[in-house]
Protein backbone atom coordinates (compact mmCIF):
# COMPACT_ATOMS: atom_id res chain seq x y z
CA UNK A 1 0.00 0.00 0.00
CA UNK A 2 1.11 3.07 -0.91
CA UNK A 3 1.90 5.83 1.99
CA UNK A 4 -0.38 9.05 1.81
CA UNK A 5 1.36 11.91 0.43
CA UNK A 6 2.20 14.86 2.63
CA UNK A 7 0.02 18.04 1.25
CA UNK A 8 1.64 20.94 0.81
CA UNK A 9 -0.18 24.73 0.22
CA UNK A 10 2.82 26.19 -2.14
CA UNK A 11 1.72 30.45 -1.75
CA UNK A 12 2.65 32.95 -5.04
CA UNK A 13 1.96 36.23 -5.99
CA UNK A 14 0.80 38.66 -3.26
CA UNK A 15 -0.17 41.78 -2.69
CA UNK A 16 3.89 43.11 -2.67
CA UNK A 17 5.91 45.64 -4.89
CA UNK A 18 7.95 42.16 -5.31
CA UNK A 19 5.06 40.08 -6.66
CA UNK A 20 7.08 39.58 -9.63
CA UNK A 21 9.76 38.21 -7.92
CA UNK A 22 7.56 35.78 -6.25
CA UNK A 23 6.60 34.21 -9.38
CA UNK A 24 10.18 33.64 -10.59
CA UNK A 25 10.94 32.28 -6.94
CA UNK A 26 7.72 29.61 -6.95
CA UNK A 27 8.64 28.39 -10.60
CA UNK A 28 12.06 27.17 -9.30
CA UNK A 29 10.33 25.60 -6.01
CA UNK A 30 8.20 24.08 -8.15
CA UNK A 31 9.99 22.37 -10.45
CA UNK A 32 12.50 21.54 -7.77
CA UNK A 33 9.63 19.85 -5.32
CA UNK A 34 10.38 16.27 -4.24
CA UNK A 35 8.14 13.78 -5.47
CA UNK A 36 7.25 12.92 -1.55
CA UNK A 37 4.24 15.83 -1.88
CA UNK A 38 1.64 16.40 -3.41
CA UNK A 39 1.00 20.37 -4.27
CA UNK A 40 -1.37 22.39 -3.93
CA UNK A 41 -0.94 25.84 -5.38
CA UNK A 42 -2.51 28.70 -4.88
CA UNK A 43 -1.64 32.16 -6.56
CA UNK A 44 -2.89 35.89 -5.40
CA UNK A 45 -2.85 38.87 -7.71
CA UNK A 46 -1.77 41.95 -7.42
CA UNK A 47 -5.24 43.15 -5.95
CA UNK A 48 -5.31 40.35 -3.36
CA UNK A 49 -7.45 37.85 -5.18
CA UNK A 50 -7.16 33.94 -3.98
CA UNK A 51 -7.19 31.10 -6.61
CA UNK A 52 -5.74 27.49 -6.97
CA UNK A 53 -3.77 27.51 -10.02
CA UNK A 54 -3.40 24.21 -11.91
CA UNK A 55 -2.01 25.46 -14.83
CA UNK A 56 1.54 25.06 -16.14
CA UNK A 57 4.43 26.40 -14.39
CA UNK A 58 6.10 28.17 -17.32
CA UNK A 59 3.00 30.11 -17.41
CA UNK A 60 3.18 31.65 -14.08
CA UNK A 61 5.94 34.09 -14.61
CA UNK A 62 4.75 36.25 -17.36
CA UNK A 63 1.26 36.55 -15.83
CA UNK A 64 -0.89 34.24 -17.83
CA UNK A 65 -1.63 32.20 -14.77
CA UNK A 66 -4.27 34.94 -13.66
CA UNK A 67 -5.91 34.16 -17.35
CA UNK A 68 -6.49 30.28 -16.59
CA UNK A 69 -9.68 29.00 -17.43
CA UNK A 70 -9.48 26.19 -14.17
CA UNK A 71 -9.04 28.71 -11.08
CA UNK A 72 -10.84 28.45 -8.64
CA UNK A 73 -11.21 30.83 -5.46
CA UNK A 74 -8.97 30.03 -2.53
CA UNK A 75 -9.16 30.84 0.87
CA UNK A 76 -7.44 29.77 4.51
CA UNK A 77 -9.64 28.82 6.53
CA UNK A 78 -9.40 30.09 10.23
CA UNK A 79 -11.83 27.55 11.56
CA UNK A 80 -9.09 25.25 13.52
CA UNK A 81 -11.80 21.51 12.47
CA UNK A 82 -10.99 22.54 8.56
CA UNK A 83 -7.25 22.72 8.63
CA UNK A 84 -6.38 23.72 5.32
CA UNK A 85 -8.16 25.68 1.90
CA UNK A 86 -11.61 26.30 0.61
CA UNK A 87 -11.74 25.84 -3.00
CA UNK A 88 -14.93 27.98 -3.96
CA UNK A 89 -16.23 27.29 -7.75
CA UNK A 90 -19.86 29.18 -8.01
CA UNK A 91 -22.01 27.49 -5.42
CA UNK A 92 -20.17 24.32 -4.16
CA UNK A 93 -17.28 24.74 -1.18
CA UNK A 94 -14.66 21.98 -1.18
CA UNK A 95 -12.45 21.66 1.46
CA UNK A 96 -9.26 20.44 1.11
CA UNK A 97 -7.08 19.80 4.23
CA UNK A 98 -3.46 20.98 4.04
CA UNK A 99 -0.31 19.22 5.99
CA UNK A 100 2.01 22.23 5.59
CA UNK A 101 2.01 25.87 3.87
CA UNK A 102 4.91 27.00 1.93
CA UNK A 103 4.90 30.84 1.72
CA UNK A 104 6.96 31.73 -1.34
CA UNK A 105 5.72 35.38 -0.93
CA UNK A 106 8.06 38.19 -0.23
CA UNK A 107 7.97 41.90 0.94
CA UNK A 108 4.47 43.17 2.52
CA UNK A 109 2.03 40.46 3.36
CA UNK A 110 4.22 37.81 2.70
CA UNK A 111 7.23 38.20 4.74
CA UNK A 112 5.84 40.38 7.75
CA UNK A 113 3.68 38.44 9.88
CA UNK A 114 0.35 38.95 8.69
CA UNK A 115 -0.03 35.79 6.15
CA UNK A 116 2.27 33.59 9.09
CA UNK A 117 -0.77 35.05 11.92
CA UNK A 118 -3.39 33.52 9.59
CA UNK A 119 -1.48 30.07 9.94
CA UNK A 120 -1.36 30.48 13.21
CA UNK A 121 -4.96 30.89 13.84
CA UNK A 122 -5.64 28.60 11.68
CA UNK A 123 -3.52 25.90 13.14
CA UNK A 124 -1.55 25.09 9.85
CA UNK A 125 2.14 24.43 10.31
CA UNK A 126 4.17 26.74 7.76
CA UNK A 127 7.77 27.07 6.40
CA UNK A 128 9.62 30.14 8.15
CA UNK A 129 9.60 32.30 11.14
CA UNK A 130 7.23 32.57 12.79
CA UNK A 131 4.50 35.98 12.86
CA UNK A 132 6.36 37.86 15.43
CA UNK A 133 10.86 37.11 14.54
CA UNK A 134 8.71 37.71 11.04
CA UNK A 135 7.32 41.05 11.84
CA UNK A 136 10.91 42.25 13.76
CA UNK A 137 12.49 41.14 10.92
CA UNK A 138 10.63 42.93 8.18
CA UNK A 139 10.27 46.16 10.26
CA UNK A 140 14.42 47.60 10.24
CA UNK A 141 13.03 49.86 13.33
CA UNK A 142 12.76 46.59 15.37
CA UNK A 143 15.55 44.98 13.89
CA UNK A 144 18.14 47.59 15.05
CA UNK A 145 16.67 47.74 18.55
CA UNK A 146 16.49 43.62 19.25
CA UNK A 147 19.56 42.97 17.57
CA UNK A 148 22.00 46.17 18.96
CA UNK A 149 20.17 44.86 22.36
CA UNK A 150 21.88 41.67 22.19
CA UNK A 151 25.02 42.77 21.34
CA UNK A 152 25.48 42.50 17.42
CA UNK A 153 26.35 45.69 15.73
CA UNK A 154 24.76 47.36 12.82
CA UNK A 155 25.21 50.65 11.23
CA UNK A 156 24.31 54.16 12.83
CA UNK A 157 21.01 55.26 12.41
CA UNK A 158 18.00 57.79 12.86
CA UNK A 159 14.14 56.95 12.36
CA UNK A 160 12.16 59.38 10.16
CA UNK A 161 8.47 59.87 9.40
CA UNK A 162 5.87 62.06 8.84
CA UNK A 163 6.12 64.09 11.92
CA UNK A 164 9.52 64.44 11.53
CA UNK A 165 9.29 65.55 7.98
CA UNK A 166 6.87 68.58 9.18
CA UNK A 167 10.76 69.70 10.64
CA UNK A 168 12.84 68.48 7.97
CA UNK A 169 15.34 71.11 8.28
CA UNK A 170 15.71 69.85 12.66
CA UNK A 171 15.89 66.13 11.73
CA UNK A 172 18.45 66.48 9.00
CA UNK A 173 20.59 68.57 11.40
CA UNK A 174 20.38 65.39 13.66
CA UNK A 175 20.90 62.79 10.86
CA UNK A 176 24.29 64.77 9.75
CA UNK A 177 25.41 65.28 12.92
CA UNK A 178 25.07 61.84 13.79
CA UNK A 179 25.46 59.94 10.82
CA UNK A 180 27.15 62.02 8.44
CA UNK A 181 26.84 62.06 4.47
CA UNK A 182 26.95 60.10 2.63
CA UNK A 183 23.39 58.33 4.23
CA UNK A 184 21.57 55.84 3.31
CA UNK A 185 17.07 55.83 3.79
CA UNK A 186 15.08 52.46 3.78
CA UNK A 187 11.82 52.41 4.18
CA UNK A 188 11.42 50.40 7.52
CA UNK A 189 9.00 48.10 6.40
CA UNK A 190 9.99 46.84 2.81
CA UNK A 191 12.21 44.38 1.20
CA UNK A 192 14.58 44.30 -1.89
CA UNK A 193 15.93 47.40 -1.49
CA UNK A 194 12.43 48.78 -2.81
CA UNK A 195 12.19 52.60 -1.81
CA UNK A 196 16.27 52.96 -0.95
CA UNK A 197 17.72 56.14 -1.83
CA UNK A 198 21.59 57.49 -1.03
CA UNK A 199 21.73 61.12 -0.48
CA UNK A 200 24.80 62.51 -0.47
CA UNK A 201 23.64 66.08 0.50
CA UNK A 202 20.82 68.08 2.57
CA UNK A 203 18.61 68.09 -0.80
CA UNK A 204 19.06 64.65 -1.48
CA UNK A 205 18.26 63.71 1.76
CA UNK A 206 14.46 65.23 1.76
CA UNK A 207 14.02 63.46 -1.84
CA UNK A 208 15.37 59.83 0.00
CA UNK A 209 13.12 60.62 2.82
CA UNK A 210 10.42 61.33 0.52
CA UNK A 211 10.56 58.23 -1.86
CA UNK A 212 10.95 56.30 1.41
CA UNK A 213 7.59 57.25 3.08
CA UNK A 214 6.11 56.37 -0.32
CA UNK A 215 6.44 52.76 0.69
CA UNK A 216 6.10 52.88 4.46
CA UNK A 217 5.02 55.45 7.39
CA UNK A 218 8.40 55.31 8.82
CA UNK A 219 12.12 55.06 7.40
CA UNK A 220 15.61 53.96 8.55
CA UNK A 221 18.27 56.47 7.63
CA UNK A 222 21.95 54.44 7.77
CA UNK A 223 25.40 56.19 8.01
CA UNK A 224 26.89 54.66 4.61
CA UNK A 225 29.75 52.17 5.09
CA UNK A 226 32.83 51.84 2.97
CA UNK A 227 32.23 47.97 2.40
CA UNK A 228 31.53 44.11 0.94
CA UNK A 229 28.42 43.13 0.77
CA UNK A 230 28.40 39.85 2.66
CA UNK A 231 25.05 37.34 2.16
CA UNK A 232 24.88 34.17 4.73
CA UNK A 233 22.15 31.37 4.69
CA UNK A 234 20.74 30.13 8.06
CA UNK A 235 18.73 26.76 8.10
CA UNK A 236 17.56 24.95 11.31
CA UNK A 237 14.77 25.69 14.50
CA UNK A 238 16.34 25.79 17.70
CA UNK A 239 19.57 24.58 16.46
CA UNK A 240 20.33 26.79 13.28
CA UNK A 241 23.47 26.29 11.59
CA UNK A 242 24.69 28.37 8.74
CA UNK A 243 25.96 27.21 5.57
CA UNK A 244 29.68 26.77 5.66
CA UNK A 245 30.64 29.54 3.04
CA UNK A 246 29.59 32.91 2.51
CA UNK A 247 28.40 34.71 -0.49
CA UNK A 248 29.79 38.62 -1.90
CA UNK A 249 27.39 40.76 -3.79
CA UNK A 250 29.70 43.21 -5.98
CA UNK A 251 26.89 45.56 -7.44
CA UNK A 252 28.46 47.51 -11.02
CA UNK A 253 26.04 50.27 -9.80
CA UNK A 254 26.22 52.51 -7.13
CA UNK A 255 23.98 50.09 -4.01
CA UNK A 256 21.98 46.92 -4.83
CA UNK A 257 19.15 48.21 -5.70
CA UNK A 258 15.71 46.25 -6.57
CA UNK A 259 16.75 46.39 -10.62
CA UNK A 260 20.21 45.02 -9.67
CA UNK A 261 19.13 42.49 -7.94
CA UNK A 262 16.69 40.86 -10.07
CA UNK A 263 16.11 42.48 -13.60
CA UNK A 264 19.32 44.14 -15.35
CA UNK A 265 22.09 41.99 -13.91
CA UNK A 266 23.97 44.08 -12.89
CA UNK A 267 25.21 42.54 -9.64
CA UNK A 268 28.14 39.71 -9.73
CA UNK A 269 28.23 36.82 -7.44
CA UNK A 270 31.40 35.25 -5.78
CA UNK A 271 30.75 32.43 -3.56
CA UNK A 272 32.71 31.74 -1.90
CA UNK A 273 32.66 35.42 -0.81
CA UNK A 274 36.35 36.94 -0.91
CA UNK A 275 36.82 37.25 3.15
CA UNK A 276 39.37 35.47 5.18
CA UNK A 277 38.63 32.34 6.78
CA UNK A 278 38.32 34.07 10.20
CA UNK A 279 36.03 36.67 8.94
CA UNK A 280 33.86 34.31 7.11
CA UNK A 281 33.20 32.38 10.35
CA UNK A 282 32.75 35.47 12.43
CA UNK A 283 29.93 36.06 9.88
CA UNK A 284 28.28 33.06 10.26
CA UNK A 285 28.66 32.82 14.19
CA UNK A 286 26.86 36.20 14.02
CA UNK A 287 24.18 35.48 11.51
CA UNK A 288 23.33 32.33 13.88
CA UNK A 289 23.43 34.24 17.19
CA UNK A 290 21.34 37.12 15.26
CA UNK A 291 18.78 34.10 14.11
CA UNK A 292 18.12 33.02 17.37
CA UNK A 293 18.15 36.63 19.13
CA UNK A 294 15.12 37.62 17.01
CA UNK A 295 13.42 34.48 17.34
CA UNK A 296 13.86 33.29 13.70
CA UNK A 297 12.90 29.33 12.96
CA UNK A 298 13.09 27.16 9.63
CA UNK A 299 15.24 29.93 7.30
CA UNK A 300 16.70 32.95 6.77
CA UNK A 301 19.07 35.21 4.37
CA UNK A 302 21.15 37.35 6.80
CA UNK A 303 23.42 40.25 5.06
CA UNK A 304 26.09 41.63 6.56
CA UNK A 305 28.76 44.91 5.70
CA UNK A 306 32.25 43.81 6.22
CA UNK A 307 34.03 47.54 6.76
CA UNK A 308 37.02 47.85 4.39
CA UNK A 309 39.04 50.06 6.76
CA UNK A 310 39.26 47.67 9.91
CA UNK A 311 37.04 44.23 8.70
CA UNK A 312 34.72 44.98 11.33
CA UNK A 313 31.35 43.04 10.61
CA UNK A 314 27.98 44.40 10.43
CA UNK A 315 24.99 43.43 10.34
CA UNK A 316 22.60 44.70 7.49
CA UNK A 317 19.19 42.69 7.40
CA UNK A 318 17.49 39.22 7.63
CA UNK A 319 14.88 38.09 5.06
CA UNK A 320 12.66 35.70 5.89
CA UNK A 321 11.58 34.42 3.05
CA UNK A 322 14.96 34.93 0.95
CA UNK A 323 14.40 34.60 -2.97
CA UNK A 324 14.57 31.29 -4.11
CA UNK A 325 14.81 32.02 -8.21
CA UNK A 326 17.69 30.52 -10.27
CA UNK A 327 19.86 33.34 -9.23
CA UNK A 328 19.19 33.78 -5.51
CA UNK A 329 21.94 34.21 -2.84
CA UNK A 330 20.31 31.59 -0.38
CA UNK A 331 20.05 28.34 -2.43
CA UNK A 332 22.71 28.52 -4.62
CA UNK A 333 24.83 28.85 -0.75
CA UNK A 334 23.67 25.87 -0.25
CA UNK A 335 24.00 24.10 -3.23
CA UNK A 336 27.59 25.27 -2.91
CA UNK A 337 27.74 23.44 0.39
CA UNK A 338 26.10 20.16 -0.94
CA UNK A 339 22.80 20.98 -0.46
CA UNK A 340 20.64 20.51 -3.51
CA UNK A 341 17.62 22.57 -3.79
CA UNK A 342 15.19 19.52 -3.71
CA UNK A 343 17.21 19.12 -0.43
CA UNK A 344 17.02 22.41 0.57
CA UNK A 345 12.87 22.18 0.03
CA UNK A 346 12.59 18.73 1.45
CA UNK A 347 14.44 20.37 4.42
CA UNK A 348 12.52 23.36 5.17
CA UNK A 349 9.33 21.41 5.10
CA UNK A 350 10.74 19.01 7.53
CA UNK A 351 11.52 21.91 9.61
CA UNK A 352 8.03 23.78 9.51
CA UNK A 353 6.60 19.92 10.11
CA UNK A 354 9.02 19.24 12.57
CA UNK A 355 7.67 22.76 15.37
CA UNK A 356 3.82 21.04 15.14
Amino acid sequence: MNEKKIRVAVLFGGVSSEHEISLMSVQSVLRNMPEDYEVLTIGITKDGRWVEYTGSIDEITDQKWEQDKNLRTAVVSPDRSHKGILLIDKDQVTVVPVDICFPVLHGKHGEDGTIQGLFQLAGIPFVGCNMISSANCMDKEMTHTILEANGIKMAKWVIVNGEKMNDFENFAKDAEEKLGYPMFVKPANAGSSVGVGKAHNREELKSACETALKEDYKAVVEECIEMQEVETAVLGNGDPKAAGVVGELVPVVEFYTYEAKYIDGTTVLHIPGRVSEETSLKLRQTAEKAFKAIGCEGFSRIDFFVRKSDGEVILNEINTIPGFTSISMYPKLWDYCGVSYSELIDRLIRLGLERK
